[in-house]
C-alpha cells in the first residue's frame, strides 16, 4: 500500500509555470502507473498525465500535451508535474493517484487504487 501527499499548488497569474510534487511513503512510486488528475468546480475529475513505473513512458491529455510534464525521481520518491504557459482553464483541484496495475497507462480515475488528498492550483486571467 502506498501513501501519497500532494503540494506545490497555489495562484499564479495566466502564461506562468507551477510544480505540483507527489510525494510516496510506504512503497516506491515505481511499483504502480502514476497519474495526475483534475477536478474542477462542477465537473468530473479528468486525466492530466501519467507515468508508468520505470518512467519509460508517459501520456498526457491532450489540453495539457507540450505545456506540462510529468516526471519522478527514485531517490526522493516523489512524482511531479511541471505545468507551464497556464491557462485559467487549468483551474482545479489536482490529485495525485497511483494504479497498482503498471503495465499500461490508463486514464480512467475509477480505476486508480490509491489518492493523495488534492492540491488546489488557480490560474487568473
Amino acid at each position: 500500500q502506498v501513501q501519497l501527499v500532494e503540494s506545490g499548488g497555489g495562484l499564479v497569474q495566466a502564461g506562468g509555470s507551477l510544480r505540483l510534487s507527489c510525494a510516496a511513503s510506504g512503497r516506491s512510486f515505481s511499483s504502480y502507473t502514476m497519474g495526475w488528475f483534475r477536478q474542477a468546480p462542477g465537473k468530473e475529475r479528468e486525466f492530466v498525465a501519467a507515468i508508468k513505473g520505470s518512467g519509460t513512458r508517459t501520456s498526457y491529455a491532450d489540453s495539457v500535451k507540450g505545456r506540462f510534464t510529468i516526471s519522478g525521481d527514485n531517490a526522493k520518491n516523489t512524482v511531479y508535474l511541471e505545468m507551464n504557459s497556464l491557462k485559467p482553464e487549468d483551474t482545479a483541484v489536482y490529485y495525485c493517484a497511483a494504479d497498482a496495475q503498471r503495465f499500461m497507462i490508463r486514464q480512467t480515475p475509477g480505476v486508480y487504487d490509491y489518492w493523495g488528498q488534492g492540491t488546489q492550483v488557480t490560474v487568473s486571467s
